[in-house]
């Protein structure tokens, strides 16, 4: 059996998940992957290897989530590094979405990595070591029209990370934020991309923005091969960035939001001085 690391990975069937576990696969590693069905997963991912293991999990159930942490452990009886990846896009605004599409998006894309986090703690945390990998997006720092909930969701990912990586600093455990742009992968179509059912006609700055996000698929910039391999390269490197903006869009449009940030403090540097005792 390798004497690689074991990899947990969380939205494996398609996507950045599918992508990077075939390549940690292929360099020898060993991983076990979810998705809400095995089989699909198991067929996805194409291998019966040895050093896989195909999970069924329900990410908002915190009992299924320990128990596919257990089934690792005790398959490859240890766990060096987590990848929550799970997730979807959300659009519409806030008007237009009901509660139903909202609590959905808010289970999967940031209590999901909670539960996840919590229950791999405890290995992680005895072992006094490993690696949290979680998946944001760019929306979670610079969020577009159209998309607020997703960029709600996205920005608690990047909070939360930000002061997990402190938190289990001292017992060894790096933490990573991933916040990826525009990968080539199927995230712009129906299966990763849900738009509010309610459609409100007024909102037509948020209805052509999610037209143009839909003409943007199969033109991605991102290649999710080379992403797969960023995430490997962090995984060995021993001194990870606690935040990763992954792909030049992604780069470009944090470094402006950061520049929108910084006029703003400026502007109102008085205003916000001013209410000292």
């Amino acid at each position: 059996m390798s004497n690689k690391k074991v990899w947990f990975v969380t939205g494996a069937s398609k996507g950045l998940g599918l992508a990077l576990v075939k390549k940690l696969l292929q360099q020898g590693y060993r991983v076990a992957a979810t998705s809400r069905n095995r089989e699909s997963l198991a067929a996805a991912v194409g291998t019966h290897d040895e050093n896989f293991l195909p999970l069924q999990v329900d990410l908002a159930d915190e009992k299924s989530v320990e128990k596919a942490i257990a089934d690792t452990v005790h398959k490859f009886k240890t766990l060096d590094v987590v990848v929550n990846n799970a997730g979807y896009g959300i659009g519409g605004a806030a008007e237009e979405l009901s509660k139903a599409e909202i609590d959905e998006s808010f289970a999967i894309n940031i209590f999901a990595v909670l539960n996840v986090v919590r229950k791999a703690m405890p290995q992680l945390r005895t072992q006094r070591s490993g690696h949290i990998i979680n998946v944001s997006s760019i929306a979670g720092l610079a969020g577009a029209t159209g998309w607020s909930v997703y960029a709600a969701v996205k920005s608690a990912v990047i909070g939360f990370s930000d002061v997990l990586a402190q938190d289990v600093a001292g017992l060894g455990i790096k933490v990573t934020m991933v916040a990826p742009g525009a990968f080539r992968t199927s995230f712009l179509t129906g299966e990763s991309l849900i738009i509010a059912k309610n459609r409100i006609e007024d909102y037509v700055d948020v209805h052509q923005s999610h037209d143009r996000y839909y003409a943007m698929d199969g033109a991605q910039i991102g290649d999710p091969d080379k992403a797969a391999q960023t995430f490997i390269d962090l995984a060995e490197n021993p001194q990870p960035p606690v935040r990763l903006y992954l792909g030049p869009d992604a780069y470009k449009r944090a470094v402006d939001k950061l520049d929108l940030i910084r006029k703003d403090l400026e502007d109102w540097k008085t205003v916000a001085h001013s209410t000292s005792f």
